[in-house]
């Protein structure tokens, strides 16, 4: 006993040691991730005109001339960019909570025609660029009539076409027993009756990450607003900052770190609160 005593507390000065190491190693990667985001803080308290010469940390000079200035440059106040954004966001959550459960329940747990083709189908369109189909999506709604509206960010939230969360629903559909989907069909219960009172509470930690994951990527998109949204009524939080900068004088730097620092925490705080949820739920679904 005595001897593994010893060399136990031969190894503490070693494991101390290693343990110190890494912890430095992890606390200087994480300065080096962060430090383009406090960066641009600190250059969103410079005057213009210095934002691009001073690249210190410390700033000489603090103004907050970049914030008043910028909530209205673009004749508009950022209230309706984060509206807009909120707006788009709130409904492709909706969107895909409503559209995603409905098609991964019927590839889970129903049987028709096709079921299996239509699923590698789905399967494959995850794994396709967005970019192949903005032409045609684009050809599509424009003769709709649909264009500078939000019906092009929404309308496909609610036909199921984030591939990636149906297959995250089908894949947490099937860990639960099937023993309760029949209980459910011997008291009389139908397809609808047994996904809306017996599969869907259970979904929970499945809804919560599609509703992490969806909110982050809308409020983040740039893309796509950009293609559809040619008003600046209706621009999105992402679209109205590349406004902000003239690409010939560069003017606008300080604005735009202001406004993006501002556009920044709405997803902080979210994630913030979240992030126990978001954990849990990739824990629990097919992510793992």
């Amino acid at each position: 006993m005595r001897k593994h005593d010893s060399l136990r507390a031969g190894r503490r000065p070693g494991v101390r040691v290693g343990s110190i190491v890494k912890h430095v190693l992890l606390a200087g990667f994480l300065l080096l991730m962060l430090y383009p985001l406090i960066w641009m803080v600190v250059s969103s308290f410079k005057p213009g005109d210095t934002v691009l010469t001073d690249t210190s940390l410390i700033p000489s000079q603090v103004t907050f001339e970049n914030y008043t200035s910028g909530w209205n440059a673009l004749n508009e106040p950022f209230t309706l960019f984060f509206f807009n954004s909120l707006v788009v966001s709130i409904g492709s959550i909706v969107g895909n909570l409503v559209s995603c459960t409905l098609a991964a329940f019927a590839l889970a747990r129903l049987n028709f025609r096709g079921k299996r083709l239509y699923f590698a189908i789905t399967l494959v369109s995850v794994m396709l660029p967005l970019h192949v189909l903005v032409v045609p999506q684009y050809i599509f709604f424009s003769s709709l009539g649909m264009v500078n509206t939000f019906f092009p960010l929404l309308l496909p939230k609610f036909l199921a076409t984030d591939a990636f969360f149906v297959f995250l629903m089908v894949q947490f559909i099937r860990t639960i027993p099937r023993e309760l989907d029949q209980a459910a069909w011997i008291d009389g219960a139908g397809p609808f009756r047994t996904f809306w009172s017996i599969i869907l509470p259970l979904m929970t930690p499945a809804l919560v990450t599609t509703t992490i994951f969806t909110f982050i990527w809308t409020w983040n998109d740039f893309f796509v607003p950009l293609i559809y949204l040619t008003s600046p009524k209706v621009y999105t939080l992402p679209v109205a900052l590349s406004t902000l900068v003239d690409s010939e004088t560069l003017d606008g730097i300080g604005t735009l770190f202001a406004m993006s620092v501002l556009s920044l925490v709405p997803v902080v705080l979210f994630f913030a609160f979240a992030q126990k949820h978001l954990v849990r739920g990739i824990a629990t679904t097919g992510l793992k």
